[in-house]
């Protein structure tokens, strides 16, 4: 039996090549499991095609990441809630404990308005936990911010029950990720840990590359016994080269284990 927190691998990690390579290097590495992104790919719509991927290479489907990206708003229709419907659905089918779910654009007013109170309502129908992941404000400039995220970018000023901290969106929000950590607290489900330098793009670094204290971060949920999913969800794209590509999963990976086995 696991014990402690489940290392997996996003698949968006493995961008632009398929969820399919994605459970490959996840396989391959040693991870301990997957957090699917729906996406684009077609494969990442259908819970039958990735069930078939689970049990071929063995590597169980820890979560699945809502399709809440610009590029995704047509994935599985338009209506926000159906998305989330259906994600429950899909974690369902995969045996997966969590739904990753991005708090709604400014201009969802509806969505929006019923946002927390509609998360609740979700888990406890489904079961599954909807951990609200922190976004960031968006900046045209070192000095001019547009918040687009109702009803704020820091799921800790919500009720949630479950959330995420992902610490390139805290790069780009100038936020300090294990200061959000503490004020969750037990409401801390799921992590994407990656890196960022603090600039206005959203950079999602290995660990370790940018200015985010990634290893005390790491050091802290042990500390507090977290017991949550640490998902590498990192930027390969420029990667260049399969083996480049291994390396950096292969870091990000060492990397997590290494820091947060270091805590006393």
């Amino acid at each position: 039996m696991t014990t402690g927190p489940l290392f997996a691998l996003s698949t968006a990690s493995v961008y632009p090549e398929s969820v399919a390579h994605g459970f490959e290097y996840a396989a391959a590495l040693g991870y301990d499991a997957v957090e699917v992104m729906v996406s684009i790919d077609a494969i990442s719509q259908s819970a039958s095609k990735v069930r078939k991927l689970r049990d071929y290479h063995e590597v169980p489907v820890c979560a699945v990441h809502a399709p809440c990206l610009l590029i995704t708003q047509r994935v599985w229709g338009t209506d926000p809630w159906v998305k989330l419907e259906r994600s429950a659905e899909m974690a369902h089918e995969l045996d997966a404990d969590v739904v990753v779910v991005h708090p709604p654009f400014r201009w969802q007013k509806e969505y929006a308005e019923a946002f927390v109170e509609g998360i609740a309502g979700l888990e406890e129908r489904t079961g599954i936990a909807f951990a609200v992941e922190n976004m960031y404000p968006w900046r045209a400039t070192s000095k001019r911010e547009m918040d687009v995220y109702q009803p704020h970018w820091d799921p800790s000023r919500e009720d949630y029950a479950n959330t995420t901290i992902d610490l390139s969106h805290a790069a780009t929000a100038h936020s300090d990720p294990i200061e959000m950590a503490r004020r969750l607290g037990s409401r801390l489900r799921h992590i994407h840990m990656t890196d960022g330098s603090g600039s206005a793009k959203d950079e999602h670094l290995v660990p370790g590359r940018g200015s985010q204290p990634c290893g005390e971060f790491l050091e802290y949920l042990a500390q507090n016994d977290f017991g949550g999913h640490i998902v590498m969800e990192i930027n390969t794209r420029r990667a260049g080269t399969k083996a480049a590509r291994e390396r950096d999963l292969l870091e990000s990976l060492a990397f997590g284990r290494l820091h947060f086995s270091k805590a006393p």
